[in-house]
């Protein structure tokens, strides 16, 4: 649909009790829609002797959704979705294509509020996280004593999923409830443990199902930064934790901004970048095809598998991404216009970290330093160690670190 289209698609919310759930207004709406778009089970409930076209969604979605809109630009078409069309659903999507005008929406009761209804949980004390159509190693970010999570499942095959990870990761006597059907005829539920789950999986769990977590387990690691090294699978190329925290602190994450992690080495500091906030994005660029492989192991072992790992050579690598919000130079700061390839990219506002650990490096950031302002720093770090029958301090190398923030345009306030 063009953007001057005075089109408008009307995304109906439908709960599990199908089309007789639906109000009679909403109900006219659906019939007298030119074209109806939908799951194979929505487009089913629908009454058989309507002259109408009905569409499934196309596969995959995101790339195919653009053209079907555009194919019927002018006609009336309704969208048909799961209960409230903007969790998790495909509201999100059309607007995000179309903008907030050319969407109307009406949605239905979540299956969200009415898994919090069924379990007695108030909103407040309640996560929700989505596997649909993502890697439901999303979870682990997740992972804290008492926490309580909703999460919304792909198929039948994720409470076993998520039973096994929760198992993997010390939380086997966490409390599943997996919830199917919510609000219809054949609403039901199962309840066990991860651990009683992952053992003695039940049959016939229907794909439309949803599952309410009640976490026991140990703490996993850290929501703020500088995780141990020790979390991380790595051949020494690693930004060590106390620098790591350093660098973060200047770094600082924002929700859905991006990050250049550039010489990712084991990825730890775009890792951590992103488990700061779901919507926080990242990407690894890392020359060395097994560090790159690590990378994505450690990204999903932590919780966020939607790390993206870019196999190259900074600069060459960073010419075709996206324009960062912040970028992190932990190794080869030295090649010939990285520096200030990264400085140009970023967008006002950005923050632009950088170590070096060899005289060539540090001559490099402090003439950074010199020409662009900013924060110089050296750190050493020593850590405690045994000395024969005795202890005494192992340092390591002293790391340069050079902080800088682009300037925003005198008439802008945030980036």
């Amino acid at each position: 649909m063009t953007s001057t289209s005075p089109s408008t698609v009307v995304v109906i919310g439908v709960g599990d009790d199908g089309w007789e759930g639906l109000p009679e207004p909403l109900q006219r709406t659906v019939l007298e829609a030119e074209v109806v778009l939908g799951g194979d089970r929505h487009l089913a409930m629908l009454p058989a002797d309507v002259d109408q076209l009905r569409l499934a969604w196309p596969s995959p979605l995101r790339e195919g959704l653009p053209a079907l809109l555009w194919q019927h630009d002018g006609r009336r078409v309704v969208a048909l979705a799961s209960g409230d069309p903007f969790v998790s659903g495909i509201a999100g999507t059309l607007v995000g294509l179309l903008g907030a005008e050319a969407v109307e929406v009406h949605p239905a009761v979540s299956s969200v509020a009415l898994a919090r209804a069924r379990m007695r949980w108030p909103a407040e004390t309640v996560e929700v996280v989505t596997v649909v159509g993502r890697r439901p190693e999303t979870v682990v970010r997740q992972l804290a004593p008492g926490r309580r999570l909703v999460v919304l499942s792909s198929d039948a095959t994720t409470p076993s999923v998520l039973a096994r990870l929760l198992v993997e990761h010390g939380y086997a006597g966490s409390t599943m409830s997996v919830l199917s059907h919510l609000g219809g005829e054949r609403e039901a539920r199962v309840d066990a443990t991860a651990e009683a789950w992952h053992a003695d999986p039940p049959a016939g769990v229907p794909d439309l199902n949803l599952v309410a977590l009640e976490l026991r387990g140990p703490v996993v690691g850290s929501w703020a930064t500088g995780l141990p090294d020790d979390s991380f699978e790595h051949d020494g190329q690693l930004t060590k934790r106390d620098l790591r925290a350093a660098a973060l602190s200047r770094l600082a994450p924002q929700p859905g901004q991006l990050l250049w992690d550039v010489g990712a080495g084991a990825g730890s500091v775009g890792i951590e970048w992103m488990r700061a906030h779901p919507t926080c994005r990242a990407v690894a660029v890392e020359a060395d095809g097994t560090r790159v492989e690590r990378v994505a192991r450690n990204a999903a072992r932590l919780g966020v598998p939607g790390l993206e790992v870019v196999a190259g050579r900074a600069p060459e690598a960073l010419v075709d991404l996206p324009d960062p919000h912040a970028v992190f130079v932990g190794g080869g700061a030295t090649a010939p216009g990285l520096l200030d390839l990264c400085r140009e990219r970023l967008r006002p506002g950005g923050r632009l970290v950088a170590h070096g650990v060899t005289l060539e490096s540090e001559q490099l950031l402090a003439a950074a330093y010199a020409a662009h302002g900013g924060e110089l720093t050296r750190t050493s770090v020593e850590h405690a160690a045994p000395l024969g029958s005795f202890t005494g301090w192992t340092p390591a190398r002293a790391v340069t670190q050079w902080a800088w923030t682009r300037p925003l345009p005198t008439d802008q306030e945030t980036p």
